[in-house]
């Protein structure tokens, strides 16, 4: 399937706010997007702003470095926000119950590499990469996504 790309600069956090809340009401039960990028890159930034903007409140998003997993309920279905660093095998993933939740759930997975071929269809993925002054995301679509995000790359 073709995909394409798409950059974002991300001068400051509030431009990585304001990117997330524009993805967030786009996405719907059933759409995992993978969250690849060094330590520091803006991961987690970027899936706390988007589980903010998704549920429409403040809400206290942590890493999930240490509990792997974290769950959300929202009116239209449970947000996932896993980090996977420390699993060793994708079978791991698994155990948590991620399966399931690639189709009834919001999933936002950092380090996905740790699935290996677990990966879900369709599965969005965003990579993130720093320097010393800005972030930068860019985001590799096949045409599905494409089309869903239109309004993102205006």
């Amino acid at each position: 399937m073709p995909t394409r790309t798409h950059h974002f600069h991300l001068q400051t956090e509030a431009d990585t706010q304001e990117l997330a809340a524009r993805i967030a009401p786009l996405l719907a039960p059933g759409d995992t997007l993978l969250l690849e990028g060094d330590i520091g890159a803006g991961k987690s930034a970027f899936a706390r702003a988007l589980i903010r903007a998704r549920l429409g409140r403040v809400e206290d998003v942590p890493s999930p470095t240490f509990t792997i997993v974290q769950t959300y309920e929202a009116p239209d279905g449970d947000i996932w926000h896993c980090d996977l660093y420390r699993l060793t095998h994708p079978d791991e993933a698994l155990e948590l119950g991620l399966d399931e939740a690639f189709e009834t759930a919001i999933c936002l997975i950092e380090w996905p590499d740790r699935l290996d071929d677990a990966v879900p269809d369709g599965a969005l993925m965003l990579k993130f990469r720093a320097d010393e002054t800005a972030h930068e995301m860019t985001i590799v679509m096949d045409d599905v996504w494409d089309a869903r995000l239109e309004s993102v790359r205006v």
